[in-house]
Order: C-alpha cells, then structure tokens, then sequence
C-alpha cells in the first residue's frame, strides 16, 4: 500500500491586509483537520455555508431599502416642524400686535391709576404717622396715670417700651417725628430718673453706703437697723426700676470717653443703679485729685491708686451678696463687682491721661508712676478679678509718646543697673557659694542680679494690651542682652592673661548661666505666644526669608536664638581658651616624657613592682591640679565639656608626640600602657564610669604595642595580605577590620596600625 505524506502548508495572518484567507485557514484546519474521514462531512458543510450565505444576502437587501426609508420620514418630520413653527411665528406676531394695541388703549387708565396710588400711598404714610405719634402719646399718657397712682414699676416699663420704639424708628427720615418720640422719652426718663435716684439714694443713706471706712465698721451698718428687711426690699425694688430706665438712659447719656489714641476697647456703658451708688464716691475722688487739693500731687499717684483699691475691697462683700442677687433675679449677665471696679478704674484712666504729660519728662516721677501703676494693676487683677478685656491702665501707658517714653525709662534705669552690678565688689562671687546643692551653676552674683532685671522687665510688660508693644519690649530685652554680653566680653579680654583665674571663670559661668536661662524662657507660653506674634509681623512685612518663616512657624528656632547663638559662641571661644592654656602646660610638663628611652626599659617580669615613669609625674600632676582647679570654679556642664575637650587633645598628643615618634621594646610597651592605665585614666575616673573611651587612641595603640609575639605576627600577616588584595583590586578589608576589632581596635586605621606593628623593637628571626 502507497503511503502519500501531505504536508500541512501554514497560512500567516497578516495584519495589514484582509484576513480572509487566515479565517479560511483556520475555518477547514478546525472543521476538517489531518482526519481523512471527515472529509465525508464536506457535502453538510458546504450545505451549511450557503445557506448563511443565503441569510447574510437577505439581511443586507433588507437594511439597503430601510435605510431611504429612514431618511424619508426625517425629511418629512423637518418639513412638518418647519410649518408649525411658521404657524407660531404668526400667532406670536398677532399677539404682540394686540398687546401693544391693548397698552396704547390703557395707557391713560395707567397714568390715573398711579395718581390714585401715590395718593393712596401718601394717606397711608400720613395715617402710618399719626399712629406713630398717637401710639407715642398713649404711651406718655401711660405713664402719667401711672405716676398719679404712684405705679412706679409699670411707669418704667412703659418707658424702657417707648425707647425701644425709638430704637426702631432710628432708621426713618422722619426727622421730625424723631425728635417727638426723643423729646418724650427724655421728659419723663428725667422725671422717672429723678424720682427713682432720689428714693434710691435715701435707700443707700439709711445702709449708710459709701463704706469709705475700714471693712469692720460696715457690719455695723448693714446689721443693726430693725428695718433692714424692709430696707433691702426697698433697694431691690428701686434697683430693678432703675435697671428698666436703662435703655432710655444709654439713648438719652453719651458716657465719657476717652480720645482715641489710648485705643480702648469698647465697653457698654456702666448700668444706672450702679452710676448712682458710685455718684458719692466719683465726688470724693474728684474732691481729692484733681484741683488744687494737698492730696492732688504728682508725685504721689499711689494716694488715688491705694483709695481705688480700698474702695473695691471695702465694697465687694456688700456687692457680692446683696447687688449681684438683684441682678441674677432679673436675668442680667451684669456682674456687680466687676461693674463696680470698672467704672472707679475709668476714674484711674481719666487721671492718668491727665496727669501724664505734666510728668513724661521728669524720669523720676514718671518712672514712679509706671511703678506704682504696674503694682495697682497687679493687684486689681490677682485680688479683685478684674478681666483683661476691659479698659485698664495699660492702654493708657501703651500711648505712643507714653510707650516710647516708658521705653527710654526702662533701658536707661537698666543700663544703670547694669553699671552698678559689674562695678560691684561682690559682682563675681557666687551668693550660694556656700550651700552645695544651690550653687550648682556656680552663678556670679552680676549675671543673676541681670537676669533677675530681665526677668521684672518681663513681669512689668506682659499684660501689655497688643503684641506689637510686646514685641518692642522684647525687642528691648534682646539689646540688654547684648549689651551685657559686649560687656562681659570686654572683661573677659582684661582677664585673658589669666584664663584660669577666678573672675575669667566667673564670666563663663556668668555666660552660660544666661544662655541656659534664655533658653529655658523660649519654651515659656509667654514666649512662644510672642514668636507666633513675630511670625505674623514678619509674613505681612516680608522682613525675613521663607527658610527663617519656616523655622520660626515649626517652633525650631525661637525669639532669643540669635542671643543665645552669640552667648554659646563666646562660651566655646572661652573653653577653648582655657583648654589652649592648661594643654600648653601639659605639653610643657611632658618634655621630659617624650625622651623616656622607650627602647631601653626593663620587661615586665624583670620588675618586681610596676611603678610610674617619673618622667611623666610633671604631666599628670599639672593635670590632676588644673582639673581640681577648674572643677572647683566651673560649674558641673562647662567643667564636663572642659575635661572631655581636653582629654581629647592629650589623646591625640600622646598618641602622635610620644607613642609615634619612638620605638618601643617589650618593657616601653609596658610601661607605657601601665602609665596611661593605671595612672592618666584615673585622673578623669572621677568625671566618667569609663575614662578609656575618652583616650582611645592612647588605648588602643597601647593595646597594638603589648600584642605577644604569635597575636602580633599573626596580625601583621592579617593586614599585609589586606594591603596585598587590595592592590590587586580584590578587597578584603572586612577580614583585616574584623581581625583589629576582635582586639578591640576600632579608632585607629589599619595604616595606623600597620605603623605601630613596626615601632615593636623585639620581633623574632623567622626566616624570612
């Protein structure tokens, strides 16, 4: 049997053209296959084929005629819109036409419409004003007949209606019809006022009110008539009626202000029973303050700020228990006692304002004055609660010429303070010398007295009313700093031929002791509130770049950084100085040291006892007593970085001038390491748990130079074969790290020991 091998033949898609014969392909490879068998299926599936064939040609006749059919009807459907839309069109033209005929013929009924309407209007407008005036007039005759039959209360509340009548008629151009209902209200707010004030006064007289002696003889008044019942209910009444004739009051009074350059805040006017119980005490104050009166002195303004204070406390208990309850049961927010001390401290205000220009030149007084009223006000604030929202004498010293005053006053008295504090003989000893605990800082008595100054300053203008004139304080602040530390700097230089003295000690912990204490103040709210006043001041001024808005928005700088940078600068310039000094006397005790015959020196086993080289008792006694010294005139923070600085530079001293510059035999090596051991290291035991971190170089060259033979040999091997790869660009440093840091050798670099290796004199023939 003939086997005939038929080979498949491929058909490619191709993408860019029809992919009719990749379909085909795939259509007989998938319905037919490598089975001849079913080549007997062909006469079905030709069958089937053409009858899509067939059905694929009916659909597309079918959508060829639909589709001018479509067409057709959208034509039709426009043609029928367009007709109605004439039709529309037209309608709308006849309409228009009849409305314009239809307004041409009312045109005259419109204009005899609008005159009866503005007639109309006008009735109504003259009826609207007869009413206001006849309901004003019923009112009036109100309170008339409410006054024959002696109803007092309904009289005032009748008037406190009828003002708040005016209140609304404010907005009319009635002007005469203002004036009526003006007019009324202040006839019968007098005759009601008159009346009430009257009673209310004869009320306070039997409570035998003002109380202007000492706080024991008001029980006697308050407690000893048999009336007092009936008293009380008396001045509860009256106190009430008078707080209806409030409103008419505030209409008819403009209260007393001052001029606009104290920029007061704003504040109601104080209520009517309450300006009536204090008329006796504004007559006395007046009596006694202003005029010509003996008691009437510039300088004295502690006379009428002590009465104000007494007159608050003499008053309050009355206020609190008998006032305040008047004024809850009639559902006012009004608190008496404090209404009481801010219409006697408006009192203050108005003579401050007066008598401060008389004095703004005469520095002694006026720097009383400020004095005497920071001591009021802190008085009326702790003991009298009095808020910070009202008016108070701060706004008045806040005055332009009165502020800028204040300012020259405060810097001149403090730069004089300051004279006085470093001319004093006492200016560099410490006041807690002799008290352990206290005198941690070592502090001398100049930089305390000055940061105590700084400190009152703060307390005098901290209840400033704006942050601007906090700011100029502060700014202030910043320039006595800076003044102190030129100074300070100007007697470190006379003192700097003795740089471990005692006053050139003093200065640095005089220093420190302010910039720890200005930095402490920086995390102060006080302070951190005044750098969020800075940052506003400086976004809207632009007076600072985006990176210093940064870090003042961020809290990582603060108002005093600039202070304390200068502060710490001088700080380090003054250690650095004092470690120069003793160095340079270590380095001249060390002479001697530098020439020991390292080579020459007995071993370790042919010692009986390990001693000290004597060679090196100079340097480490020259140590030992600079840093007794030192530790007993720094205090413990600047003593710490003293000793850590200069232990770094005998470190590196050692190590470069004496371990490197010679050889050393086994004996060399061991006293060299028994020296530094058992002798340098203790020195410093006594600041630190472990002094050897300190000296590590000394440590571990020390370490290197006291190897045995076989660790020694085996190390140098070690960092020969690093060298060797590394040159030959196969690194394998980490083996040769590894090897010094199981020796604990971690600071020197692996030249560096390499160099140690051969400062080693005994090494044994190996033959090579």
């Amino acid at each position: 049997m003939a086997t005939v091998a038929v080979r498949k033949k491929e058909v490619t898609r191709d993408l860019d053209h029809c992919d009719i014969p990749y379909y085909v392909s795939e259509f007989v490879e998938r319905e037919v296959g490598n089975d001849y068998d079913s080549l007997k299926k062909l006469d079905d599936l030709i069958d089937k084929l053409s009858e899509n064939k067939k059905q694929l040609e009916e659909q597309v006749l079918t959508v060829s005629s639909e589709v001018p059919k479509r067409i057709q009807n959208a034509l039709k459907n426009a043609e029928d819109s367009k007709k109605s839309l004439s039709q529309l069109l037209e309608e709308e033209a006849l309409l228009s036409n009849s409305i314009n005929s239809h307004l041409l013929k009312a045109q005259p009924w419109v204009e005899d419409l609008d005159v009866l309407i503005s007639q109309v209007e006008e009735i109504e407008r003259h009826l609207a004003y007869l009413k206001w005036i006849s309901r004003i007039e019923e009112l009036s005759d109100s309170i008339q007949q409410y006054l024959m039959t002696n109803n007092v209360p309904e009289a005032a509340s009748t008037l406190a209606f009828m003002a708040e009548l005016d209140i609304k008629l404010q907005e009319s151009s009635c002007s005469h019809l203002l004036a009526f209902v003006r007019s009324t209200v202040k006839f019968w707010h007098k005759i009601l006022k008159d009346k009430l004030s009257s009673d209310f006064e004869e009320v306070l007289t039997q409570l035998r009110w003002p109380f202007v002696g000492p706080p024991q003889s008001q029980a006697v008044g308050l407690a000893a008539p048999a009336s007092a019942p009936d008293v009380y209910n008396n001045l509860e009444m009256l106190f009430c009626q008078l707080l209806k004739l409030q409103t008419s009051d505030e209409l008819l009074t403009k209260p007393k202000q001052l001029p606009e350059k104290y920029s007061l805040p704003p504040s109601p006017p104080i209520i009517l029973p309450i300006q009536i119980m204090l008329n006796p005490l504004q007559k006395r104050f007046k009596y006694h303050f202003t005029g010509n009166k003996q008691t009437n002195v510039l300088n004295k303004p502690e006379w009428y700020l002590t009465q104000v204070l007494m007159w608050i406390g003499n008053h309050a208990k009355f206020l609190d228990d008998k006032i305040q309850p008047i004024l809850d049961k009639a559902g006012s927010s009004v608190n008496a006692g404090l209404e009481f001390s801010r219409a006697l401290v408006m009192l203050i205000l108005e003579k401050l304002a007066a008598d401060i220009p008389c004095l703004l030149y005469d520095d002694t007084l006026f720097c009383h004055l400020v004095d005497e009223v920071l001591l009021f006000e802190r008085e009326l604030y702790s003991v009298h609660g009095y808020l910070s929202s009202f008016p108070s004498c701060m706004h008045i010293l806040s005055e332009e010429s009165c502020f800028q005053r204040w300012l020259t006053v405060e810097k001149k008295f403090a730069l004089q303070k300051m004279d006085s504090m470093l001319s004093s003989e006492a200016a560099w000893i410490s006041q807690y010398k002799d008290i352990t605990d206290v005198d941690e800082m070592k502090v001398p008595d100049c930089a305390e007295t000055f940061m105590t100054l700084l400190l009152v300053i703060t307390d005098r203008y901290k209840n400033l009313p704006t942050a601007s004139r906090k700011l100029q304080f502060l700014g202030l602040q910043k320039e006595l700093v800076d003044d102190f530390r030129i100074r300070l700097t100007q007697v470190m230089k006379e003192e700097t031929r003795a740089s471990l003295g005692f006053r050139y000690c003093a200065i640095l912990n005089a220093v420190n002791y302010i910039a720890t204490v200005l930095a402490d103040w920086a995390d102060n709210v006080f302070f951190l509130q005044l750098q969020q006043a800075e940052l506003e001041v400086c976004a809207e001024s632009n007076a600072v770049s985006k990176l210093q808005l940064g870090q003042l928005a961020s809290m990582e700088s603060s108002v005093f950084d600039d202070m304390i940078n200068l502060l710490e600068r001088l700080k380090h310039d003054m250690l650095t100085r004092q470690v120069d000094h003793v160095f340079r006397e270590v380095k001249d005790a060390a002479k001697l040291y530098k020439k020991e015959r390292w080579l020459s020196l007995p071993s370790q086993a042919e010692q009986a006892v390990m001693s000290l080289s004597s060679t090196a008792c100079p340097m480490l006694l020259t140590l030992r007593d600079r840093l007794l010294q030192l530790e007993q005139q720094l205090c413990h923070s600047l003593f710490k970085i003293f000793w850590q600085m200069l232990a770094e530079k005998v470190d590196i001293y050692i190590y470069q001038e004496i371990i490197m510059a010679n050889h050393f035999n086994e004996g060399g090596a061991a006293q060299l390491q028994f020296d530094m051991s058992r002798n340098l290291f203790p020195l410093f035991s006594h600041y630190c748990k472990r002094p050897e971190n300190y000296f590590k170089h000394i440590k571990e060259a020390c370490i290197i130079l006291n190897l045995n033979i076989g660790s020694a040999l085996l190390l140098k091997d070690v960092l020969q074969s690093a060298s060797e790869n590394e040159t030959t660009f196969k690194p394998n440093q980490p083996s040769a790290i590894a090897a010094l840091n199981e020796l604990g050798v971690y600071k020197l670099a692996q030249k560096d020991v390499e160099i140690l290796l051969n400062l080693r004199a005994s090494w044994p023939n190996t033959g090579k």
